[in-house]
């Protein structure tokens, strides 16, 4: 039986886009936290809003900087969400069917995550 390779893109904060396959095993993603990961997705980006118009209205640089400390929390906190998702559902799976490929991408992507 062929399994079918399933490439999936991923977009990253400082807009890198990586392509990778997870192997043979035609992994499908479904996450317990998408709808979590939407949300927060959402009121980070309402939040970013917020502080441009903080800039555009002349607010205090230092209030701004407060703001934009909040919403890389909140990006970063996302991340992390995505991240244990990732390993729990992913990663596991990749484990099981061999795909070492996954691993190495893995870490690729905490690397560029975590700079």
């Amino acid at each position: 039986m062929s399994e079918k390779k399933e490439t999936h893109v991923h977009v990253l904060e400082d807009g890198t886009v990586i392509e990778h396959t997870h192997g043979e095993h035609g992994h499908v993603h479904s996450h317990a936290h998408t709808k979590a990961v939407l949300n927060r997705l959402s009121r980070a980006i309402g939040h970013m809003e917020s502080v441009k118009r903080m800039v555009e209205s002349g607010r205090d640089c230092s209030e701004v900087l407060i703001q934009l400390s909040a919403v890389k929390a909140a990006i970063n906190n996302t991340g992390k969400l995505i991240l244990q998702d990732h390993i729990e559902h992913c990663i596991v799976d990749a484990v099981e069917h061999g795909d070492k490929e996954a691993l190495k991408e893995l870490e690729k992507a905490i690397d560029r995550f975590m700079k």
